[in-house]
């Protein structure tokens, strides 16, 4: 199955702690469902120190599941994606607008 979000495609947080913020996918998991969207559902992690790093509390964004994103289209709107052929070939465009992303 094709994949609605892709990484670098900029997406608005539908439900939890981050609810209406928006940011870019940076990572996508298709077998677990899930992508990382950067600067959105951080969390704390404890590295150890290495000759290399400091070592710490380090900030990291944790995977938010595809369920909870929603495309953000030219207006700045959340939509739906769909796929259409084109020319022979298959394209993503958004649902409110029509037009090919």
């Amino acid at each position: 199955m094709a994949a609605k979000l892709k990484k670098g495609d900029k997406v608005v947080v539908l439900t939890g702690k981050d609810r209406g913020k928006e940011g870019e996918i940076t990572q996508v998991f298709p077998a677990a469902g899930k992508a990382v969207v950067e600067g959105l559902n951080m969390a704390i992690r404890h590295t150890k120190q290495s000759q290399t790093s400091q070592g710490g509390r380090v900030p990291q964004a944790m995977p938010i599941a595809l369920s909870n994103l929603a495309f953000v289209d030219a207006n700045g709107k959340a939509t739906r994606v769909g796929f259409r052929m084109e020319d022979d070939k298959k394209v993503r465009y958004a649902k409110t607008t029509g037009d090919v992303i």
